[in-house]
């Protein structure tokens, strides 16, 4: 058993551990948002956190570089597992359909424990769910799997849009003088969504200032809602085009090195010289607008386009800096931390209910957005100071060990000897 482990050990990529590494530590710097504050916040600053003044600025620097790149990357990531762990699994028992099938049951699993006793934007019951649809095409040609994530994506895109025209056309109607009844109630459901009254703010924040089961209900309220409306049209489908990308980069070798630095370079330009002034262009509009809720929602709709290329930028110049040999003792942090992405991911929602629950600190609506990133520094250096030194005792995370324990329906080889 250990000896298998230790197989697995010597086929892992470290480009890959390091930029999921990566990954996982930028996504914390837009989650802390609803983790620390009123869900809409997230888009809105001026519902909570602070609009102005460094508030602002960690808004707009967020906006432009993290906001969506990062769990695009983490997700192309997972398409690329996907396709890795599949080709170890061959010839194996289980399978590499059984292996697969079992991993999104118990990640369906654990991930409804984790939206709705830690974390309501929870990630993995979406992985879950798009990991079920990309395995049959796991063998396709990477041409064809990049053509069939970028056609969903461009789906996508045009179908958020046309709704967001709808909420436009609808919000005109029910303030038009005169406005039926019927008018009227249409856009006061579909508001909740785009523009929540200031009230329902008030009550996420005595809810989760309270005892565990008030926060508890509050955040089970969020999850309902993201797993009802915005999952089965938003999130499981831009999950699945990203994925079929992650896919397709993974067999062209874009995440193992097999890029020459050139063509890394080419992504690195087109992403910063291309996409983050775009990017920069729609969050000055949304700023120029006040901020009215329904210009954020179509907005933000055209970095669909902006973020992949974004995240790919990143992930480019970590790969340049693995190639050169350079920072090793910082990839070495991040390659732990990738490698542990699961265990860390988790973790951060534990850490973070402590400290913003009422059970916990108590911090929730307290801290200004920018004060927030006091929190997701400690979480970094706790991230990348305890990965390490873990693996150098033990074969895997806790979480990850407990995974692939359930997929394989015994213990696995743990401490290390």
């Amino acid at each position: 058993m250990p000896g298998a482990a230790g197989g697995a050990e010597a086929d892992r990529h470290i480009s890959i551990d390091a930029v999921r590494g990566f990954a996982v530590l930028g996504i914390l710097l837009m989650n802390i948002v609803g983790m620390g504050m009123p869900a809409f916040a997230y888009l809105d600053p001026t519902y909570a956190g602070g609009s102005t003044g460094a508030d602002l600025w960690t808004w707009a620097v967020n906006n432009v570089l993290t906001d969506g790149k990062m769990r695009a990357l983490f997700t192309m990531l997972f398409g690329a597992s996907a396709v890795l762990i599949a080709e170890r699994a061959e010839g194996g028992r289980p399978g590499p359909m059984a292996t697969h099938y079992r991993r999104m049951f118990w990640l369906f699993v654990i991930g409804m424990i984790h939206a709705y006793f830690l974390w309501w934007g929870d990630i993995l019951v979406t992985y879950a769910l798009a990991g079920l649809v990309i395995f049959p095409f796991r063998k396709l040609s990477w041409k064809v799997q990049l053509g069939v994530g970028v056609a969903i994506l461009a789906v996508l895109l045009g179908a958020n849009l046309v709704v967001a025209d709808q909420l436009i056309a609808m919000h005109a109607a029910a303030t038009a003088p005169g406005a039926s009844p019927d008018a009227i109630k249409s856009w006061q459901e579909a508001s909740q969504l785009v523009a929540p009254s200031a009230q329902m703010g008030q009550l996420e924040i005595a809810g989760y200032r309270g005892g565990f089961m008030d926060a508890l209900r509050v955040r089970a309220l969020a999850a309902r809602l993201i797993q009802t409306y915005l999952m089965p049209t938003g999130e499981i489908p831009e999950a699945i085009g990203q994925m079929f990308v992650g896919m397709a980069l993974f067999r062209t070798g874009f995440f193992t090195l097999g890029w020459s630095s050139r063509a890394y370079g080419a992504m690195i330009a087109v992403g910063y010289l291309l996409a983050v002034p775009v990017t920069a262009w729609i969050a000055w509009m949304i700023w120029r607008a006040g901020f009215e809720p329904l210009t954020i929602n179509k907005l933000e709709d055209w970095q669909q386009v902006t973020r992949l290329l974004i995240g790919l930028a990143h992930a480019s110049v970590l790969l340049l800096i693995v190639r050169a040999g350079a920072a090793q003792a910082v990839i070495d942090r991040l390659a732990a931390a990738g490698r542990m992405a699961f265990s860390n991911y988790l973790g951060t929602s534990i850490i973070t209910t402590l400290v913003f629950d009422g059970f916990g600190l108590g911090l929730y609506g307290r801290l200004s957005r920018f004060q927030e990133l006091i929190v997701v520094a400690g979480v970094w250096v706790f991230i990348l100071a305890w990965s390490k030194p873990w693996l150098a005792r033990f074969y895997y995370g806790p979480f990850e060990w407990v995974w692939r324990s359930l997929v394989r329906w015994k213990p696995q080889p743990f401490l290390r000897k």
